[in-house]
């Protein structure tokens, strides 16, 4: 054999070894792309085949709940006092600031739960979210709404530009993600967070709520004020379900259809989106029909007046928000959606109150949901599940939810997910664990302080 075969062979064996080395290797380097590259090799016709091939094929449901998850694993009064959780945490202050840099935090003071009044699970609430009726325009179409085309995952703040921008602030998509998605991987910005963003660090005023309906929207664009609302989406190159904000401007009661801007699925030549009024209401009750609305602090009166009574305060609003997902359950009984919102709802109530019954009514509640079949992103955009379980006693299932959400494409850019799994290590005693996990929600969003205030005090516990 010559030297010159020799060198073939060899050349030939070491090609075939990196070949194999690349084909094992090629998975872990393509889910290791930050997400916006991920996205982009996906959406293109040269290499969308590839990655399909290669990547691990996203989940269609959260896990169920076994039979011995049902149990509780600890008892509520043994749950440690974390900071930073909703129930201890309230703002300092809503006076207007100077627009924030994007390493400016909040001021946050941490006080005692708020006591209400709220009754127990099972009552029912007969109060009616819808304004006092009066005559609408047949049609209306708000003027100078700008069109903005969202970076990745980049709706909440996109949207809040449409929003602020129409009133004069001339903040853009830039600025605004820079404080509230610091890092462009991040997959959700949470209403609350948008709220705060506009009363700390705007001259406007904002005000978020869940349980709106389609009367109380048109009430609100007749009298000038653009509304954005939380919803649902499928988009249609089947990558499943998702979050999104849209900013709803106009309507037509003789079409019977809602105007929009949507961010991201355009259009973007200065049109409106166009839905239905059946199909709007579809995607926005699979968030509780949850929307904000900013405008001038001179409005505030105005928007309050048209904003139902019974949706102004939180307790009210949360006990009228699981009646109403009850009644949804007895008219559509496999609406993944409706137990879900249900489980929010009396989430929301046991915080306010401080009652156990009603983290375990939300637990069924949520049980029921993931029997069903409920979207993994569900827990990309609303976090109740995993403070339901917690409150409830059951750590495996806040550990094998969050499992579950890390293991898919982007759950690892959700900075609750971290942190709510951090309680739950704390709560089992593994403290190290909590403070690595608590950690790993600030690298997801430097400016999420809740999880600065939970790495404090486990901090504290671990030196002392």
């Amino acid at each position: 054999m010559t030297t010159r075969t020799k060198r073939i062979i060899i050349i030939i064996a070491l090609a075939q070894i990196l070949l194999a080395l690349g084909v094992f290797a090629l998975p872990k380097v393509v889910q290791a792309l930050p997400g916006r590259y991920l996205v982009r090799l996906q959406n293109h016709p040269l290499t969308s085949g590839i990655v399909e091939r290669i990547s691990t094929p996203f989940p269609s449901a959260l896990p169920v709940a076994d039979g011995s998850a049902t149990r509780a694993s600890v008892a509520l009064d043994e749950l440690p006092e974390i900071p930073g959780l909703p129930e201890n945490q309230q703002l300092a202050s809503t006076t207007p600031t100077a627009q924030p840099s994007p390493t400016e935090t909040p001021q946050v003071a941490t006080t005692p739960t708020q006591e209400v009044t709220a009754p127990p699970p099972t009552e029912t609430r007969t109060a009616t979210p819808s304004p006092t009726p009066t005559p609408l325009p047949e049609r209306v179409l708000l003027e100078d709404l700008i069109t903005v085309v969202q970076g990745f995952n980049n709706c909440g703040p996109a949207n809040l530009t449409i929003a602020l921008n129409y009133f004069g602030d001339d903040t853009t998509q830039e600025v605004a993600a820079a404080y509230l998605k610091p890092n462009e991987e991040d997959r959700n910005v949470s209403p609350w967070q948008i709220d705060e963003y506009v009363n700390q660090f705007t001259a406007l005023r904002s005000t978020v709520h869940s349980g709106g309906d389609l009367e109380m929207l048109k009430q609100l664009i007749a009298a000038g004020f653009p509304v954005v609302i939380e919803k649902g989406y499928e988009p249609s190159n089947g990558t499943g379900w998702y979050g999104h904000y849209l900013t709803v401007y106009g309507y037509d009661e003789t079409a019977e259809e809602f105007y929009s801007r949507d961010t991201n699925l355009g259009p973007f030549d200065g049109s409106p989106r166009v839905d239905s009024y059946d199909e709007f209401n579809h995607w926005w009750q699979q968030f509780n029909y949850t929307f904000y609305v900013v405008f001038p602090e001179s409005d505030v009166t105005t928007v309050m007046d048209i904003i139902p009574d019974v949706l102004e305060e939180e307790a009210s609003m949360w006990q009228y928000t699981a009646e109403l997902a009850r009644e949804e359950i007895r008219q559509d009984p496999e609406n993944v959606f409706t137990y879900f919102n249900l489980g929010v709802s009396l989430t929301r109530l046991g915080e306010l109150s401080g009652d156990p019954s009603y983290y375990n009514e939300a637990v069924r509640a949520f049980d029921q949901a993931r029997e069903i079949s409920l979207p993994p992103r569900t827990l990309f955009y609303e976090h109740r599940p995993l403070m339901a379980y917690w409150k409830a006693g059951r750590l495996d299932d806040v550990i094998g939810l969050t499992d579950a959400v890390l293991d898919v494409s982007g759950g690892r850019w959700v900075e609750e997910i971290f942190w709510y799994r951090g309680h739950a290590l704390a709560t089992q005693g593994d403290l190290l664990a909590a403070h690595d996990a608590y950690t790993a929600a600030l690298e997801v969003n430097s400016n999420f302080y809740p999880a600065q205030q939970s790495l404090d005090w486990v901090n504290s516990l671990i030196s002392g």
